[in-house]
């Protein structure tokens, strides 16, 4: 790859913002980056890292402070509108006009750009081919799934063909499925044209499929180079550990992340992967008086990614068990949540289609689903914001049809998108929403002091919400949905777009909460989160596909070679199946 030609070109590249408190911060801090015509290269940090600030210098959009950038040969600060014509820039929120149909989104930014009528006749049926929106054409963009509006969005910003692509995070809040047609396109235009892109992504699987990796951290280069390069810098520190039995995968996860010399802990099929400093596992094990059997396993990206980052990042928020005052009263065990035969029709659409489980207290339980598969419909009959039309369903012991109130009086809710007040400060947020679940007083004071402490706020008391970081945007939601104590917690892809050691930070809080007694029922799109559920279940079409622990969902899905899947794997090989079945008994 080295004797491709450069497609972007950045040196000592410099970019400062400064908030309304008027703090200066330091986005970029002399970024030296090359990035090879033809290949696709990957932005991976935390948040905050300046991936997002790069893309947006790339694009023209933002003028750096200091340094050169050149795109496309042209340099950007002199010729801002010369680079945007040859580029297409898709980011995070890309401008959708949801009122109008799929063909009229393409058509309007093909105006935009100028795009002629020869040249639409000949890219719109490939591009309709590529995203399989074919058969969309005329539906409004604003009834589109996430994954289809994810695709339309890149049909979009693909309709001049650009010379180099820009993505920002193109497959957040996207199911496995989506996620892996969305780049199948992008590695069919690497291929069969020769496009240049440059992705930031929060998914470092899919950053180990690119050619070139560029690791990133308040605003500097920490590595780059081929994944398999990076990877090799994680070898021989990595290993699976059993906990000793009835001692749940996460609990224990949580226990060996807080210990010193350990990088990195996730679970993974019942046990643990562990990552550890160099010689550190026997001596951090040996101190938390833990005898477990640990077995040597190979590296992967992911692993080399959080070696790099325990070398810099400041001290990680590592959860003491027991610290968070949660609610969750009542005997372990208890089922607290009971569905059978739910239904929700849309009109003449089915959405949720006879559906049954239980949910124990303290228990862990993930709705995991397609996009339009029924499961978000399902999570909003469980929290009580749309009434079923059939079945029943019953919650902290209420039944949702009867008594609604009663019942979401003691639940918490965190959503996808961050739902407090962005002009509050966390101060004004906190007594709002605690004033607002009743408390009062004193009463009031001690429970927000408390959960300040417990996550780590305590000096952004000050700052509005609005301009917290993604790690600390996700502290305060979910420190705000734990003010009146509920017992039942839902979290609604409440880590989508988080980067890999927020969400760690994240689910220690929650395996935290689970040992209290608080039971939590998750929908997410990251299927490693799924090893953290003591059960999960996967809906498609509305109908329950599989239910049970994270290992016998793999075990499911395990492949006739005895290869063990993975749960992205699994998940995907659950619903392919179930999808071919339908399609076979239809004809």
């Amino acid at each position: 790859m080295e004797d491709r030609p450069l497609t972007l070109v950045a040196r000592d590249l410099r970019k400062t913002f400064r908030r309304d408190t008027g703090e200066a911060v330091e986005a970029l801090a002399g970024i030296s980056l090359e990035v090879r015509k033809g290949a696709l290269t990957a932005l991976v940090g935390p948040d905050g890292a300046g991936k997002t600030t790069l893309l947006r210098l790339a694009s023209g959009l933002v003028a750096p402070d200091s340094g050169s950038l050149e795109v496309v040969g042209l340099d950007v600060s002199a010729e801002p509108q010369a680079v945007q014509d040859r580029i297409g820039y898709m980011p995070q929120r890309f401008g959708l006009y949801e009122d109008l149909s799929v063909q009229e989104n393409l058509d309007l930014y093909a105006d935009l750009h100028g795009v002629t009528g020869a040249r639409r006749a000949e890219i719109y049926p490939r591009l309709f081919e590529m995203t399989q929106l074919g058969r969309f054409k005329q539906r409004p963009a604003g009834k589109l799934s996430g994954g289809m509006k994810q695709k339309l969005g890149l049909a979009c910003t693909l309709v001049r063909a650009p010379e180099l692509l820009l993505l920002d995070e193109p497959t957040v809040g996207v199911d496995p499925l989506s996620r892996r047609e969305l780049w199948e396109i992008v590695f069919k235009l690497i291929r069969e044209d020769g496009l240049s892109v440059l992705v930031a992504t929060s998914y470092l699987d899919e950053a180990e499929r690119c050619a070139h990796a560029v690791l990133m951290h308040a605003g500097k280069i920490l590595a780059e180079g081929p994944p398999a390069e990076i990877t090799a810098k994680a070898e021989g520190c990595c290993f699976l550990v059993k906990g000793p039995q009835g001692l749940p995968a996460r609990s224990l996860q949580a226990r060996l992340f807080a210990l010193p010399g350990i990088v990195d802990a996730v679970p993974e099929a019942g046990r643990v992967r562990v990552v550890r400093q160099p010689g550190q596992l026997d001596t951090a094990l040996e101190i938390a008086g833990l005898s477990l059997d640990t077995e040597p396993v190979e590296p992967r990206f992911e692993d080399a990614f959080m070696m790099l980052f325990d070398s810099v990042a400041e001290e990680r928020a590592r959860v003491s068990h027991g610290t968070i005052v949660a609610g969750g009263s009542g005997p372990h065990g208890e089922t607290v949540v009971e569905v059978h035969d739910l239904v929700r029709m849309f009109g003449d659409f089915t959405a949720v289609d006879h559906v049954s489980f239980s949910v124990r207290r303290g228990e862990v339980y993930g709705l995991l689903g397609p996009n339009g598969a029924g499961k978000s419909t399902t999570f909003r009959m469980l929290c009580g914001l749309l009434p079923a039309t059939g079945g029943t369903l019953k919650v902290a012991g209420a039944d949702l049809l009867r008594a609604g109130a009663k019942a979401r009086a003691r639940l918490g809710y965190v959503a996808q998108k961050f739902s407090l007040y962005g002009q509050l400060t966390v101060d004004e947020n906190l007594e709002f929403f605690a004033s607002a679940y009743g408390l009062r007083g004193s009463g009031k004071k001690d429970r927000i002091r408390a959960l300040k402490n417990d996550f780590a706020l305590e000096n952004l008391s000050d700052l509005p919400s609005g301009q917290l970081p993604g790690g600390f945007k996700q502290r305060l939601a979910l420190a705000a949905a734990l003010l009146h104590e509920p017992d039942i917690l839902f979290l609604d892809e409440a880590t989508s777009g988080a980067d890999p050691i927020a969400r760690r930070q994240f689910w220690g809080r929650i395996t935290a909460l689970s040992e209290q007694g608080v039971t939590v029922i998750v929908t997410t799109h990251f299927m490693d989160e799924a090893e953290y559920c003591d059960r999960i279940i996967i809906l498609d079409a509305g109908k329950n596909l599989a239910e049970g622990t994270p290992l016998e969902i793999r075990q499911q899905a395990a492949m006739s070679d005895e290869t063990a899947p993975s749960m992205e794997e699994a998940f995907i090989a659950i619903v392919e199946r179930e999808r071919l079945k339908r399609t076979e008994k239809a004809a």
